[in-house]
């Protein structure tokens, strides 16, 4: 943007205010939204709307308005004959493009059939001292439509529709959770440990405890503690940190909706997040049917449920089974001609080792959705044993699009198995594992109290978002993706 532009523009402010025009006003009064007023009764009057302006057409006693919000936009005709020569002659000379307006007056429709607000009496509501990208080339930059998300919003009608659709979305969620009597918690962001996942955390330190402290990796420990203290089913809109790769479908800040039910099963839950997703999909978009990669897929069918051995098995021809040491099987890999690319692979546990294979072998295609199950108890630190092979674990995962989108399971309520584990865990944590998850024994003596049988899951928005809206990268799906300081 050209000084020459802010200079103008600024010349005009001191212009209203010498007039006496009062340039960021308290408030204006509105009585329709844009999008309402759209579907007005023509005659309909005493119509107040308020928005940015978008697009000006002027001709000599008459101009078409464009004013728009994230929900919508609508037309306006001000007209010299209607609001006298003063007024439609300021407009002119003193507001732009990017300008705030408030406007009242009656709808009527015009020759090419649009609902258009007829201006009775307008009121300037705010400058924009910058001009706005231009409207036919937009914001190219991918940079600056992250950076700028409040210009992507203005400038980016894909960008208003998918952040709108996040916001329905959690709302749906929340909804869906409520009526099937689950009560929503929160739980400590600030954590001593980073327990609940594998993931390596982001560190802060606490000075008036002199202590380090994490950022939660996942609620997943707090909200099994409440289960200890007496509730049966929780959820949870969990702002987590997780301090990874950058890459299209991982965030480090990101939302997750984590939840648990006492007495049930990962039966009982698979059919639950069946069902949500389900209502997500009517609430949202009001079909069940999405296109992906170009591909009509209707969630309302049956999913497929497969093992994780006979998934790797049918995508790489290593059976997993045969390899109990991790050595093994990280030759018989090499021996495939399957290179994994991570530059502490040889440091990996059997389960981050496996859990490498899948992602790169045999996850992206996987495009209708898939449960996942019998995963690895290597895998699953906190997950319950499957009772008839204690190799596997209770678990599944939903895969949408090479996408894991749920993760859930029934959980292991064993103190003296779970203290096993995580010794077990952090053993791979001083052998250099940097996943592995860490002790947590304040955890161990909520659950050295007594726990319930437990199902629970977990499941990010955004990677839900970008499933369900087909985006390309997971950054789409939030409103300020963390960018990399100037």
């Amino acid at each position: 943007m050209s000084n020459e532009q802010m200079i103008l523009r600024l010349e005009k402010l001191d212009s209203m205010r010498s007039q006496g025009i009062p340039v960021y006003p308290e408030k204006f009064t509105t009585n329709a939204e844009l999008y309402e007023a759209a579907l007005l009764e023509d005659g309909t009057s005493g119509v107040r709307v308020a928005g940015r302006i978008m697009g000006i057409r002027s001709f000599s006693k008459f101009a078409f308005i464009t004013i728009s919000n994230i929900e919508g936009s609508l037309q306006l005709l001000l007209s010299k004959e209607e609001v006298g020569e003063k007024s439609f002659n300021q407009f002119h000379k003193l507001i732009d493009i990017g300008d705030f307006f408030g406007v009242e007056g009656h709808m009527y429709t015009t020759k090419t059939n649009e609902k258009t607000l007829r201006i009775v009496s307008y009121v300037f509501l705010g400058k924009a001292l910058r001009t706005l990208p231009e409207k036919w080339h937009g914001l190219t930059s991918i940079e600056t439509r992250y950076r700028q998300r409040y210009l992507d919003l203005i400038m980016t009608k894909e960008t208003q529709i998918r952040l709108l659709t996040r916001t329905k979305m959690v709302s749906a969620i929340r909804r869906f959770f409520e009526d099937h009597n689950f009560l929503e918690v929160e739980t400590p962001v600030l954590q001593h440990t980073s327990s609940g996942a594998i993931a390596k955390p982001f560190r802060t330190y606490h000075n008036s405890l002199d202590t380090e402290l994490n950022l939660r990796i996942a609620p997943e420990t707090y909200l099994k503690r409440l289960i200890v203290g007496g509730f049966t089913k929780i959820f949870e809109f969990a702002k987590c940190f997780r301090n990874e790769g950058i890459s299209p479908q991982h965030l480090q800040e990101f939302t997750m909706v984590e939840g648990y039910a006492a007495y049930w099963n990962y039966e009982d839950t698979m059919k639950l997040m069946r069902d949500m997703v389900l209502y997500i999909l009517d609430r949202t978009f009001n079909r069940t049917t999405i296109t992906i990669k170009g591909h009509m897929i209707d969630f309302s069918l049956e999913w497929d449920i497969v093992s994780f051995r006979d998934l790797i098995l049918r995508d790489t021809g290593i059976d997993i089974d045969l390899y109990p040491d991790v050595k093994d099987l990280y030759q018989e890999t090499k021996r495939q001609n399957i290179h994994l690319e991570q530059s502490d692979i040889e440091s990996l546990g059997r389960g981050n080792f496996i859990d490498l294979l899948y992602k790169k072998m045999c996850r992206p295609q996987l495009l209708k959705p898939t449960f996942l199950v019998q995963h690895p108890i290597d895998l699953s630190p906190l997950a319950r044993s499957n009772d008839h092979n204690p190799t596997l674990t209770d678990r599944f995962q939903l895969v949408v699009n090479g996408a894991e989108i749920i993760n859930a399971y029934s959980e292991l309520v064993d103190p003296l198995e779970q203290r096993k584990r995580l010794e077990a865990q952090a053993l791979l944590k001083s052998n250099g594992d940097l996943e592995a998850m860490e002790m947590d024994e304040d955890y161990l003596v909520a659950m050295e109290y007594g726990m319930p049988p437990i199902s629970g899951w977990g499941f990010g928005i955004e990677r839900l978002l970008m499933v369900l809206t087909d985006s390309e990268t997971i950054k789409e799906c939030v409103l300020f993706p963390l960018t990399k300081k100037l």
